[in-house]
């Protein structure tokens, strides 16, 4: 297991998990989203290769229409 601050709060998450992973847990893989791991902006080819490990911060924003 592996603890990562995700959007302010401390999750567990599984070893070798990554940020993929991670959007589908939250059902927000088929969402328009933005993903900061550690600071920088991933892109989204990248989102499979991107593992998270111990310590990680990661935010994510998704976005909502409006008027």
């Amino acid at each position: 297991m592996a603890k990562i601050q995700l959007n302010g709060k401390k999750v567990e998450i599984k070893s070798n998990y990554s940020l993929f992973d991670l959007l589908k847990k939250y059902k927000l893989i088929n969402k328009k989203v933005a993903v900061e791991h550690n600071g920088v902006i991933i892109p989204k080819i990248s989102y499979k290769r991107k593992n998270l490990k111990d310590n990680d911060k990661v935010e994510i924003v998704h976005f909502i229409g409006g008027g």
